[in-house]
């Protein structure tokens, strides 16, 4: 998908600087725009990668310490758990992060937990919570 992205972005920019060239009002303010547009996806293209890299070494992190989950639940074909299974796992994982807020652990595995059950929002927020006590 950055990849995509990024082939998406250059033709944006391509197509910004070809009405920019015009030099007719219109076409400039309509280069201008898709300049800006390209400008942002790049931006966050760069800040989701960054988020990804740095979520990736913490988990790396996280297994090296041997504290990653390994609990068994049941799987779907694609290798997801289930909803079910997460919901069960979910009060255990949200107690480990109230007992200890400070530990970004608790709140690694609770947004490992969040994403299994399927709440993309809530799992980012652990995520971002973790690697804020990783560096703290």
């Amino acid at each position: 998908m950055a990849v995509l992205l990024v082939l998406y972005i250059v033709l944006v920019g391509q197509r910004a600087v070809a009405f920019i060239a015009t030099g007719v009002p219109v076409g400039i303010g309509i280069g201008v725009a898709l300049f800006v547009v390209a400008v942002i996806g790049a931006l966050l293209l760069v800040l989701e990668l960054r988020f990804g890299f740095r979520i990736t070494r913490l988990g790396a992190r996280l297994e090296a310490e041997g504290g990653a989950p390994d609990d068994v639940v049941e799987v779907r074909p694609s290798g997801r758990p289930t909803r079910e299974a997460a919901d069960e796992l979910f009060p255990r994982y949200k107690a480990a992060v109230e007992q200890d807020p400070s530990d970004w652990r608790g709140w690694y595995r609770l947004g490992v937990v969040y994403d299994a059950a399927g709440d993309r929002k809530r799992a980012r927020a652990a995520m971002r919570e973790a690697l804020t006590r990783a560096r703290g």
